[in-house]
């Protein structure tokens, strides 16, 4: 797929979203949502899902929604891909996450990974949006770019 290709992917997936989400204020029913979505709209996904801020250990993701393989249950905030992502409050895309320091391997098939905060209005952080894929590299400034908008406007 050309990044051309990719951007309009992601503005058509976006569309789909808002429209099977409208008006729907559910937190869990949104991102089951937007994770089925997001998981059957791209070939490179491997594993799609979200990690919640845990409100009674407010420094680690507990799992949620989500489609693939089993996911780890627990993500301290700092650990990992997701944990990093969570702490920094940034996007982390890893070309090879076996060359990321402190990688958790849920699942030893996952080669490449993009994780975005998911950041309310209010600036809380409640969420983090995890994709892998079963081969390395696969994710750019496109799907940071697009994730990003997706998680915006869903969870903003």
């Amino acid at each position: 797929m050309t990044a051309v290709e990719k951007k309009q992917r992601y503005a058509d997936v976006a569309k789909e979203i808002a429209a099977v989400i409208d008006g729907e204020d559910n937190l869990i029913a949104r991102m089951a949502t937007v994770s089925n979505i997001l998981h059957n709209a791209f070939e490179h996904y491997f594993w799609t899902g979200f990690y919640l801020v845990d409100p009674n250990k407010p420094d680690e993701l507990v799992i949620g929604p989500y489609q693939g393989s089993l996911g780890c249950l627990r993500i301290a905030f700092g650990k990992g891909v997701c944990g990093t992502a969570a702490a920094t409050r940034q996007t982390q895309i890893v070309d090879d996450v076996h060359a990321f320091a402190g990688h958790i391997a849920c699942d030893a098939r996952a080669q490449s990974e993009i994780v975005t905060p998911v950041i309310t209005a209010a600036g809380d952080l409640i969420a983090v949006l995890d994709v892998d894929s079963d081969q390395k590299a696969q994710f750019d400034e496109t799907d940071r770019e697009g994730l990003e908008r997706i998680i915006k406007a869903c969870f903003s």
